[in-house]
């Protein structure tokens, strides 16, 4: 599914990361960036390029902007694992805050 709040336009490269929820809501995805946009597919990507776990409230938090994500990997609530170098692509996707009612 396309995300369509996710601003990929400055990632010229191919991302596919999964992230694994753990505890509460336990589960899995993958976020994927291709062709300059953002794809979140609830699915495990086998042929990923890195991987992030970390409990949902955490993901949330770094999702929303309330956690800053080199905060949560240098406290160990966030994991991660794979090619640093497409994991901080991460960091250029822009997320756009819904217009509030």
């Amino acid at each position: 599914m396309k995300c369509q709040t996710a601003d990929a336009r400055e990632i010229f490269e191919h991302v596919a990361v999964q992230v694994n929820i753990i505890g509460e809501g336990e589960g899995k995805f993958y976020v994927e960036i291709a062709a300059r946009q953002v794809c979140v597919e609830p699915y495990e990507y086998y042929d990923r390029d890195g991987l992030l776990i970390g409990d949902a409230n955490t993901l949330i938090a770094i999702a929303d902007g309330s956690m800053d994500i080199c905060e949560a990997l240098k406290d160990g609530r966030l994991r991660a694992e794979g090619n640093w170098e497409k994991l901080k692509l991460l960091y250029r996707v822009r997320v756009k805050k819904p217009l509030k009612k």
